[in-house]
C-alpha cells in the first residue's frame, strides 16, 4: 500500500496505522494479522494472501479489505479505489467480520 494510505484513512476519520511505522513492515502475514486481531483493527492491504478465508477467517477480524488491482497500478490509482470504497457508507457498514475484495469495477464481500 502507498505510504499515504494511513494518513488518507485518518483524514476520513478512521483509526489507521501503517505496519512500517510500528516495526512490522517486514513481518510475516501471520504476525500482522495477529496485531490486527489483538487491536481490533481492520486490515487494508494489496496482499492477496489475506483474501484466503481458510487462513484468515473474516469473522476473526474487524474487517479485511484486499485492494485487488493490476500490479503496475500507481499509488494514485490505489488511493482512488480506496477513496471510492470509503465513500460508500453501505460498504463500510457491511465490512465488520467480513472480507471485502475491492477491484476496479466491483466490490465482493465474503462471507455474504
Amino acid at each position: 500500500m502507498p505510504r499515504s494510505t494511513a494518513p488518507r484513512l485518518r483524514n476520513r476519520g478512521h483509526e489507521a496505522v501503517d505496519v512500517r511505522d510500528i516495526g512490522l513492515g517486514t513481518a510475516d502475514d501471520a504476525v500482522i494479522a495477529l496485531h490486527a486481531r489483538e487491536n481490533d483493527l481492520c486490515l487494508v492491504t494489496r496482499d492477496k494472501d489475506f483474501g484466503d478465508i481458510r487462513n484468515y477467517p473474516p469473522a476473526d477480524y474487524a474487517g479485511i479489505v484486499v485492494i485487488d488491482l493490476p500490479e503496475d497500478t500507481v499509488a494514485a490509482g490505489v488511493l482512488e479505489i480506496l477513496d471510492l470504497f470509503l465513500s460508500r457508507p453501505e460498504w463500510l457498514e457491511r465490512l465488520p467480520k467480513r472480507l471485502a475484495i475491492v477491484e476496479t469495477a466491483r466490490v465482493r464481500f465474503r462471507p455474504s
